[in-house]
């Protein structure tokens, strides 16, 4: 038991290198054999390297057509890539580096949702005027175009009306019709309080439509990232505006 004692290496001195000496100090680290080895194996593979970098060079055919030919550019005798159309934006490349799916997909549902709130509270009528008429009349079984008063006869309005979509009373209805009084600050609140709801939900769909663009990007890169056995093709590649076209391959599952 004693001897099993002795040979136990609890019992044994720690073995340590000796560190660089004072005198020697001005050389730097003293280089132990741990760091030996890694300098020797990188020595090794550089060298490796270079001779099959060697190797390629004289086997090369000149006539050998490669596809980095039209990707690149030779500049003062140094190969530059070409400049690629930016596939993200910088708010999209910032949301996907610091942000999950998750995340995005929640955003995306919190402003679809307030999205439809707003579309429901607008009625779009002020729109509605600057769409054009395309309203087709036939008089004796042949399409007439009319206009000015005879238009205004047909429809029985005024003529100053005609340019309205929406809201355009008859004559017979602006006889009875009785006009209150009209505070014009009230309207004009009601305007600028109209036109700041119209401003915000073309904002938010314009955030919506850039979210859903990041959820599919990240969705497609969570799918590329699956280890699979026959590699996707890209069809079209992605946008700033767009994601990008993946087609994969079908694989039989057993």
């Amino acid at each position: 038991m004693s001897s099993w004692k002795k040979a136990s290496k609890s019992n044994q001195k720690v073995h340590r290198e000796r560190h660089q000496p004072e005198s020697r100090k001005h050389l730097g680290l003293l280089e132990k054999k741990k760091d030996y080895k890694a300098r020797a194996r990188d020595a090794e593979y550089k060298e490796k390297a270079l001779k099959l970098l060697h190797k390629r060079a004289l086997n090369k055919n000149p006539d050998e057509f490669y596809h980095h030919m039209i990707n690149s550019k030779l500049r003062s005798g140094e190969h530059h890539e070409k400049k690629q159309k930016e596939e993200h934006t910088k708010e999209q490349l910032q949301l996907m580096e610091t942000q999950d799916i998750k995340y995005i997909t929640m955003k995306r549902t919190m402003e679809a949702k307030k999205i439809r709130r707003l579309q429901s509270q607008l009625h779009f009528i002020d729109f509605a005027n600057t769409v054009p008429n395309k309203h087709t009349f036939f008089v004796d079984g042949k399409e007439t175009v009319l206009e000015g008063n005879e238009l205004a006869e047909r429809l029985e309005t005024h003529p100053s009306l005609l340019e309205r979509k929406t809201n355009r009373p008859r004559l017979k209805d602006l006889e009875t019709l009785t006009i209150p009084e009209i505070n014009v600050e009230k309207i004009q609140a009601g305007n600028k309080l109209r036109k700041q709801s119209y401003q915000e939900l073309a904002k938010r769909i314009e955030r919506e439509k850039e979210l859903s663009i990041v959820q599919q990007k990240l969705q497609i890169q969570r799918a590329l990232e699956m280890p699979r056995l026959l590699k996707p093709k890209t069809i079209k590649p992605g946008t700033k505006t767009s994601p990008p076209v993946i087609k994969f391959k079908y694989e039989r599952k057993r």
